[in-house]
């Protein structure tokens, strides 16, 4: 039996739909969602005001996304369409992190599946608990596949060595300021400089908050953070002593030895 033409193989479709997407991720600068003493901390680069890559969800969910912004734009409303529904018709804690990253998860895998172009998207779900131990961090990827995170998440482009360079400085417990020193330090390329405050966008989900707990950090309130981080002034030196004054040379008190013995 001929093929017919212009035939691929479903093996094929998939891998060609898993590398545009995998290229248009590539493009976008990674994010770094990550546990501290009190939260759940979000870092991007984002030097724009009006178009956010972090977000909040619901009273204890955020969300970050890298990639497409109009698609990943889409996914956001539609959990928050989620949230306010289930919120509202049973009660609020029965939305999840966990039931919103399902939600997730079938919609990119529905779109990667039966769509020609897949998303070019991937995004983290996050929810904080009462206490450390019930945070969780989500990471779904274009495909629709779900990892349930311990501690941290990267996506992005640079995912991999941004993800090392967290290790480095990553441990439990960490409070706000050195968690986002840590952050700071994955973002930034071994060599360069750190964003400028006004090229960061900065959230956390704060568990001793009330009600809602997504709170973005922007201005003197990030300020006063990144000031926590700055190394300290190393102390100055004391100023040198003056250098005794010296008058014209005077000679020897006494007769002067001319050598002749007499």
């Amino acid at each position: 039996m001929s093929m017919p033409f212009g035939y691929a193989s479903p093996e094929q479709i998939m891998r060609d739909r898993a590398e545009y997407a995998r290229k248009g991720i590539a493009r976008g600068r990674s994010v770094v969602v990550m546990q501290y003493a009190d939260g759940i901390l979000f870092v991007a680069p984002n030097p724009s005001k009006a178009l956010h890559k972090i977000s909040e969800i619901y009273d204890r969910i955020g969300f970050a996304a890298v990639g497409r912004y109009n698609e990943f734009e889409s996914l956001r409303l539609a959990g928050i369409r989620y949230a306010d529904i289930n919120g509202y018709t049973y009660n609020r804690s029965d939305v999840t992190g966990r039931g919103l990253a399902n939600l997730y998860a079938q919609q990119l895998g529905m779109i990667f599946t039966e769509s020609i172009k897949s998303l070019e998207v991937e995004i983290v779900v996050a929810e904080v608990g009462e206490e450390p131990g019930r945070d969780q961090i989500y990471r779904l990827t274009f495909d629709g596949s779900v990892f349930d995170e311990q501690g941290m998440a990267v996506i992005g482009g640079q995912a991999d060595a941004v993800g090392g360079r967290l290790k480095e400085r990553y441990s439990e417990g960490l409070p706000l300021a050195q968690a986002l020193d840590a952050a700071l330090f994955a973002l930034t390329e071994p060599g360069g400089e750190r964003p400028a405050p006004t090229q960061l966008e900065v959230a956390i989900l704060d568990r001793n908050r009330e009600h809602r707990k997504f709170l973005r950090l922007t201005g003197p309130r990030l300020q006063r953070v990144l000031d926590e981080t700055a190394p300290p002034a190393p102390p100055a030196e004391p100023a040198p002593a003056p250098a005794p004054e010296t008058g014209p040379p005077i000679g020897p008190e006494g007769e002067i030895d001319t050598g002749s013995g007499e």
